[in-house]
């Protein structure tokens, strides 16, 4: 497989790979109150161990004054069934189109850089801004996976959402 380029940019925002010195944010943005109940968090380790994995694109999302705004992390990028998810995309600074810009930019490097058939994500079935984020990218609701996640003190259910290369083309196109 060809070394991929992992630089993308748009008017708003620069994405590029996470290096060490960037995980110190990562960490606070996972532990950040406002982030906390609706995505995981990992160990250091965890995240370090990403960073030389060729199946995995941990990366640091910036906007144009260079500061860092969030994060994303990809899994399956050597899937044999071409499905990449979107395992992770966290922002600290929220209400700036940022999120939006991100996923937009995330799907548009997939499916041109990559053979990826298809993209998903899941999302805790209370968070609607991130599902109307998602939703307005193109990707599409497929089902609840009920109480498939254990929080430390209660289950919760997981919805999953997708976009198929012929979705995004479609999305493309018009």
């Amino acid at each position: 497989m060809r070394e991929l380029v992992l630089v993308i940019q748009s008017a708003l925002l620069d994405i590029r790979k996470t290096e060490v010195n960037d995980l110190s944010f990562v960490l606070a943005t996972e532990t950040d109150l406002d982030n906390t109940p609706f995505i995981g968090q990992w160990t250091f380790e965890q995240h370090h161990e990403t960073l030389t994995n060729a199946d995995v694109a941990h990366l640091i999302i910036e906007n144009k004054q260079g500061d860092i705004v969030g994060y994303a992390i990809l899994t399956g990028l050597l899937d044999p069934n071409k499905a990449v998810c979107v395992k992770r995309i966290a922002n600290k600074i929220k209400g700036q189109g940022y999120g939006k810009e991100a996923m937009k930019l995330i799907v548009t490097w997939i499916f041109e850089n990559t053979d990826t058939h298809r993209v998903w994500l899941d999302v805790k079935d209370f968070n609607h801004r991130a599902r109307y984020v998602y939703e307005s990218v193109g990707f599409i609701f497929e089902g609840t996976l009920r109480d498939s996640y254990f929080n430390g003190v209660k289950f919760e259910s997981l919805s999953v959402m997708s976009m198929l290369r012929r979705e995004y083309k479609r999305e493309e196109l018009s």
